[in-house]
């Protein structure tokens, strides 16, 4: 059975849908998805506007792209420095 990729708002609205006192095992069945997974969603969408989720994911997306660039330059650091101390230049450690 394939995956179905549900939206911020999809998930939001369910969790508000728990949160104002329906049961999760009835909003999981409409939506198509676990009891689990609305737990899930609560759990990581709970009180939050989809705004906000949208914020969120665009700040976790960022952040992702900086530790990239971090682990990148880090590297390319320390294979300026080998190649610095190997020609016998000043040592930078």
């Amino acid at each position: 059975m394939p995956k179905i990729k549900r939206t911020e708002a999809q998930m939001i609205t369910a969790v508000k849908q728990m949160e104002a006192g329906r049961k999760a095992e009835d909003v999981a069945r409409e939506v198509g998805v676990s009891a689990h997974t609305i737990y899930a969603w609560k759990a990581k969408y709970g009180g939050m506007d989809v705004s906000e989720a949208q914020e969120a994911k665009r700040l976790r997306d960022e952040n992702s792209r900086l530790r990239k660039l971090v682990a990148d330059l880090s590297l390319d650091k320390e294979a300026l420095q080998s190649v610095i101390e190997k020609n016998g230049w000043i040592s930078t450690r």
